[in-house]
């Protein structure tokens, strides 16, 4: 199915190659949605279109582009208040669907002359907020506290610790005005921020899930805060409302067609949705991989984004993939074309979507958004929920609650201690492991036993409680390219506690697929929570040990490895063990 010439305002269709009957199965699939009017139900709201529950009540985003630009005033009033305010840098503090689009705008724009650059932290690593905290000037420092709820911990917790910070640097009469909150109205944060008089408060669309908010405030304040046109970013974003509307044939709605060919794919195991983006858009998948997997990992179903895994030799990859090549015309990669062009004369599943220049960004928000929605309809799921998020977060309160009321966190029995790594596994999968190893306990053989858990359809995820930093993330994605090469599975890799609110609830409700690697550390340099008992360290494990749970709960394969509080040295020894763990099998 090859792409149509572009719509009048500029949006391309995707060209869609496919290998088998997946061609006609599409063009069946397109034909039914027309035929059946599934376009018009899920702008009229149907939720009877996907599970008939509360479906209706999270379609704010199909509109919001246009509310924004008829009301943009707030928008244009913020960039004139900023431009005027002489902060040097602004941060942002939240997790998942408020921050994730935020990152995406710093990393593809970059830095804007008059306006401050842009920093996003949605990490409880010490290391992390310390070399935020450590690099900048906290009096001339502007921080928006982002939270559709008000209640999610990280934030909260981070804005203390800011909050206190910079009221040493400026007084207690000025530290309100060094802040902005994005929350929805009446929540605990509406309230905070009204009564420690905060600089601005935005609010979100009640009816705006987290993940699909990038076009409302939640995306669009921290892009006027560095500086970006927000009101001609989000008109250019309206080609592909219109292009996505019910007046447009389904063959030729770009979100539909995408929507429909994931989840058609996904049906018949195709469901490893492998990013690959231009070097200018390269952090797009870090958004898509939330929107993807938060919205359809869930019962025993999902899309298993793969971001950021380097394109290989075409024997590492099975039938279980589908390539989306996120290509901007402006400035294509010759590698990624010649590597993309080999993938679909190798037979493989790829979809190519052009994108005219980095300025139509928000067509691309748009545009996936609508594809998930339609994707989770194909798929038979809510695609606005995320009912296993809140189970690690009620392990994560209940341990942090121990340790307020005892001051440590309960002990935890290790599976192996060697070469200064420690290896804990749940009593089945920690069986299942010894009797793999049989005399053998070493810390490569225990390596080997799980990862030779791995079949064919699977995935591995790396889940790192560490310092997101390019170190750690070099020696990461070697270990993971090196077990792709090896096992010739799909790969994946996320920071924690980022990840929880992103690829965790695919990971804990999705295709029961994954098998998991857990690295935690022990820190070398806490740093304390202001008006708490506990530290950003003791959150951050309390947080790993409840993914941990859950995974398990959920009868997950994993394995956690604890370094100890030299990380470098840690990630060295786990990559040497790992090779030397694949390269005997």
């Amino acid at each position: 199915m090859h792409s149509s010439q572009p719509f009048p305002n500029g949006v391309h269709l995707e060209t869609l190659s496919l290998p088998g009957d997946f061609q006609t199965q599409i063009e069946v699939a397109l034909a039914a949605w027309q035929a059946d009017g599934h376009v018009r139900r899920l702008w009229a709201g149907d939720a009877s279109l996907w599970t008939g529950t509360d479906e209706a009540e999270w379609l704010g985003w199909l509109t919001v582009v246009d509310e924004q630009v008829a009301n943009a005033h707030h928008l244009r009033r913020l960039a004139d208040d900023v431009k005027s305010a002489g902060m040097t840098h602004a941060l942002l503090l939240g997790m998942g669907g408020s921050s994730l689009a935020p990152e995406v705008l710093k990393m593809t724009f970059g830095d804007v002359n008059g306006f401050p650059p842009l920093h996003v932290l949605d990490s409880t690593d010490p290391s992390q907020i310390r070399a935020f905290a450590g690099r900048v000037d906290l009096a001339k420092t502007l921080v928006m506290v982002a939270s559709k709820s008000g209640s999610t911990l990280e934030p909260n917790i981070l804005k203390q610790y800011f909050f206190e910070r910079i009221k040493e640097a400026v007084g207690a009469d000025q530290v309100g005005s060094r802040f902005i909150a994005i929350t929805d109205p009446g929540s605990q944060l509406d309230r905070l921020a009204q009564q420690e008089q905060f600089r601005h408060i935005f609010y979100g669309v009640p009816s705006i899930g987290g993940r699909y908010s990038a076009l409302s405030n939640f995306g669009m304040v921290p892009a006027v805060v560095m500086g970006l046109d927000a009101v001609r970013f989000l008109e250019r974003a309206q080609g592909m409302v219109r292009a996505c509307s019910a007046e447009v044939a389904v063959a030729e709605n770009p979100g539909v067609r995408l929507g429909l060919a994931l989840g058609e794919l996904a049906q018949h195991g195709r469901d490893k949705v492998t990013l690959i983006t231009s070097p200018p858009l390269w952090d797009l998948g870090a958004w898509l991989e939330q929107l993807l997997a938060e919205s359809t990992g869930k019962i025993g179903k999902g899309l298993i984004p793969v971001d950021r895994e380097a394109l290989g030799a075409l024997d590492v990859y099975g039938d279980d993939r589908v390539f989306v090549y996120i290509r901007l015309t402006a400035a294509p990669d010759a590698a990624q074309d010649a590597a993309v062009d080999a993938l679909e004369r190798a037979g493989q599943a790829v979809i190519r979507i052009p994108v005219a220049d980095i300025e139509v960004l928000g067509q691309e928000f748009y545009r996936w958004e609508v594809a998930t929605a339609v994707a989770g309809a194909v798929l038979g799921i809510n695609p606005f929920d995320q009912p296993d998020v809140e189970a690690s977060k009620v392990v994560t309160r209940d341990l942090t609650s121990a340790y307020e009321a005892t001051g440590a966190l309960p002990p935890e029995t290790p599976l192996l201690e060697a070469d200064g790594i420690t290896l804990y596994a749940d009593p089945q999968h920690a069986a299942a492991l010894s009797d793999a190893v049989g005399g053998d306990a070493s810390l490569v053989a225990y390596l080997r036993a799980h990862l030779q858990r791995v079949q064919p359809g699977d995935y591995v995820a790396i889940l790192a409680y560490l310092h997101m930093c390019p170190d750690h993330e070099a020696r990461l994605q070697s270990i993971r390219h090196f077990v792709r090469d090896t096992q010739h599975v799909a790969t994946c890799l996320g920071f924690g506690p980022r990840f929880l609110h992103s690829t965790g609830q695919a990971y804990k409700g999705g295709p029961n697929t994954g098998v998991f690697l857990q690295i935690t550390c022990d820190e070398a340099n806490d740093v304390p929570v202001p008006g708490q008992q506990y530290t950003f360290g003791v959150v951050k494990a309390a947080q790993a040990r409840g993914d941990f749970q859950v995974l398990a709960d959920r009868h997950r394969r994993a394995l956690r490895v604890h370094l100890g509080p030299d990380v470098q040295q840690g990630l060295a020894v786990l990559e040497t063990a790992v090779r030397q763990a694949l390269g005997d099998v």
